[in-house]
This record gives structure tokens, C-alpha cells and sequence, in this order.
């Protein structure tokens, strides 16, 4: 099963609407599954319409430090060790306390305790949901539980479930930014996506997750949005790219009519047909999908 991933370093240049536009042309010659990794923010079903999961389930990749007090000799050692300030002192019973919001479930607690009186268990920390969009593929998506972590083991847990399901291509929603989340989502794919827009801020975060995907050493291109509205800036974009060797997929203007598909929660390729040309030109130039 191949694996497109849509990335954009910066949040807000329109990388979930690509990435729902892409998704729907493709589904016309290979058979697909939309995977949304963006799992600290999920809104990839909001674009295809779906309000509710068919079908949701809870996965534990995480775990917590659990205190037995009986056991406890109040050592001290593991309010020292915690790097996440996730133990406080309990002056009054003369015992540690642990956050289980700021606690990451490293462990070190646990090894450094004399008594054994601290143990890691396994927590449910998101939810994966699963729908059929109703453009003839279904969506897989990621929901990290509110003060929990582990999100790139959530990102990797989402994709194996999308595996699951069969197909020809996955098409990724990535988050943005560079952290773990997005590390998982590029680990294994075929080819990335990355979405910019003209400005310095947008370039500059995208350079910065080109560098993650160079280190992968997967193939890559780039797609400018709104270029028309700062065409100076989108000549620099395409300037980094040619000094890179690096594709221009397409270059997409300016319109309202992206802020009213996602008001009417459809992918902009289905709210307005004009645009689908743009979309077609851009899947063409991904060699490997066609062959």
C-alpha cells in the first residue's frame, strides 16, 4: 500500500484541504484511504462532512506511574529523578504526589525507587475513529484524549489501522510543525507533499520539515497556495525549490471560494469543479500513483 503524506511545517496555509481535494481525485483511478495524523487537532472529517464516527475505539500507547503508598519510605528519589515536574511533595503525609496530566511514563520514577512502590500502567490515551466520507473511501482519524501524550506512537497506531483496511494509496494529513506526530506520519512514505504559502514564516517552517523528510531520504515536491497573492515571495519559493531539485507540483491561487468549500464541510475540488484541473495536475506529477 503506498502512502502520500501532506505536510506543511506552518499550520493554516491550507494543507487539510489539499490534502481532502487530493484524496477525492485520486479515489477516481486507485482505490484509497484518507488517514488524518494530525492527531493533537484533528479536523480532517470536518472537511468531508462527517460529523460522527461509524465507528470509534479506544488505544492505550502510553503509560502512567502509579504510587502504592503502603510500599512508599518517602525517599525522596523520585521527586529528584522527574525531569517533567510531574511529582510533588505531599508535606503533610509526607509522601509524593503524582500529576498524572504532566507525567510522560518514562519510567525513571520506577527505576529509581528503592521500594518498588511505584508501577507504569497502561493508559487509554486517544481515540481512533473510522467513516465512510461519502466520495467512495473511507477516512481514518487520530484523536489524542485532552492533557494526554504519546502522540507519535497515536500517529503510527492510526496508520495501521488504515493499513487494515485495504487499498491502493493512503493519503496522510500530517500536522504541522516538525514534532514527533509528524515524524511518524512521514516514517514510510512514498512521497511527500509539502504544502506552502508566500510568505517568510511559511517558507521558513517549511524548509525546517523538509529537512525531516530529506532525512528519510523520500521523494518530495512542493505545492504553493495562494501564490498569486504575494507573487515576488512565491518567485523565491520556486527559486529554493530549482537550487534543491526540488518539484513544483502546481501553484494554486487565491480564493474565497477554499474559505466557502470548508463553510459548506466539502473538499473545494466537489464544492467547485473548477478546480479540479489545478488538483489533476499536481496527482499527474506523482509518477509512482499511476504506475
Amino acid at each position: 500500500m503506498k502512502s502520500i503524506t501532506i505536510l506543511s511545517g506552518k499550520g493554516g496555509v491550507g494543507k487539510s484541504s489539499i490534502a481532502a481535494s487530493m484524496a477525492v481525485l485520486l479515489s477516481r483511478k486507485k482505490n484509497i484511504v484518507a488517514v488524518d495524523c494530525d492527531v493533537d487537532a484533528s479536523n480532517l472529517a470536518l472537511v468531508f462532512g462527517i460529523g460522527k464516527f461509524e465507528k470509534e475505539s479506544f488505544i492505550s500507547t502510553n503509560y502512567k506511574a502509579f504510587l502504592d503508598r503502603e510500599k512508599c519510605n518517602s525517599c525522596r528519589k523520585c521527586l529528584d529523578v522527574c525531569t517533567f515536574s510531574a511529582i510533588e511533595w505531599d508535606k503533610g503525609k509526607n509522601i509524593p504526589v503524582i500529576n498524572g496530566f504532566l507525567c510522560e511514563g518514562c519510567g525513571s520514577c520506577r527505576l529509581v525507587c528503592p521500594q518498588n512502590a511505584i508501577e507504569l500502567r497502561r493508559v487509554k490515551n486517544a481515540v481512533i475513529g473510522r467513516a465512510d466520507t461519502g466520495y467512495g473511501f473511507p477516512l481514518v482519524s487520530g484523536q489524542l484524549k485532552m492533557g494526554a501524550s504519546g502522540s507519535g506512537k497515536v500517529v503510527s497506531e492510526v496508520k495501521i489501522e488504515a493499513e487494515k483496511m485495504g487499498g491502493d494509496v493512503m493519503v496522510i494529513d500530517a500536522a504541522a510543525g516538525i514534532g514527533c506526530p509528524v515524524i511518524a506520519s512521514v516514517l514510510g512514505s512514498d512521497y511527500v507533499i509539502a504544502v506552502t504559502e508566500p510568505s517568510p514564516a511559511a517558507l521558513s517552517d517549511m524548509k525546517r520539515a523538509l529537512e525531516v523528510v530529506n532525512h528519510f531520504g523520500i521523494p518530495h515536491g512542493i505545492v504553493i497556495n495562494k501564490f498569486d497573492l504575494n507573487k515576488p515571495f512565491s518567485g523565491k519559493i520556486i527559486e529554493f525549490a530549482m537550487e534543491n531539485n526540488i518539484p513544483v507540483l502546481g501553484k494554486i491561487p487565491y480564493s474565497r471560494k477554499f474559505v466557502e468549500a470548508m463553510v459548506s464541510m466539502k473538499p473545494v475540488v466537489i464544492y467547485d469543479r473548477g478546480f479540479e484541473k489545478i488538483f489533476y495536475e499536481i496527482a499527474k506529477k506523482i509518477e509512482y500513483v499511476w504506475v
